[in-house]
């Protein structure tokens, strides 16, 4: 009997690790650019980072002007929340699955009108707020009671300590090797030209 049940056990757990690999893989990753690009840039980046919106602010256009818009790059943004109300951002930017920046581009031009607040709670108020005021419409609860949606940035958060060693933001992997230069668009145009 004892058998029968170790056994048993063993399939549900099975069973149950399946299916949320599946629903993982039902989430449509961020991300900008061709498929096929020869360059594919990973960023980990915390929504609640000045230098992450920094980097969106001062980098990311050029970079998408001169890479990704010619189809020399694509770039794929993984999630690494630092804290409580980057996580719960971080929800609400993969909430619509469909694979687009959009909201993670306004939540970065409006970091400091959101990120913000002495609590979780105060800091979810404020997002919440920012959110309605810029026109975004999605289900604010629903999103950040979504446990696959909540599982899937966790995921993203462990996989980049694990494969990259990710210890800050933004960390940049350039065809999975870590950018070790100063964060600027001089650096790294410069690198990505010697990969094309």
């Amino acid at each position: 009997m004892k058998k029968i049940v170790s056994v048993l056990f063993i399939i549900l757990v099975g069973f149950i690790t399946n299916l949320i690999a599946e629903d993982n893989q039902s989430i449509k990753r961020i991300s900008e650019g061709e498929e096929g690009a020869k360059i594919t840039i990973i960023a980990y980046e915390s929504l609640t980072c000045g230098h992450c919106a920094d980097f969106h602010k001062n980098v990311y256009p050029s970079l998408k002007k001169d890479f990704i818009d010619k189809g020399l790059v694509k770039i794929e943004f993984r999630h690494f929340p630092l804290d409580i109300a980057a996580f719960n951002a971080s929800k609400i930017g993969q909430c619509n699955n469909d694979g687009k920046s959009d909201i993670m581009h306004i939540l970065y031009s409006g970091q400091k009108k959101w990120a913000r607040g002495k609590t979780p709670e105060e800091a979810t108020k404020y997002l919440k707020k920012f959110l309605e005021d810029e026109g975004v419409t999605l289900d604010f609860e629903k999103c950040l009671a979504d446990k696959v949606i909540e599982d899937y940035v966790l995921n993203d958060r462990i996989e980049g300590v694990k494969k990259f060693k990710v210890n800050a933001t933004p960390t940049i992997i350039i065809n999975d090797k870590k950018f070790e230069k100063d964060l600027n668009y001089k650096n790294l145009k410069k690198y990505l030209e010697k990969l094309i």
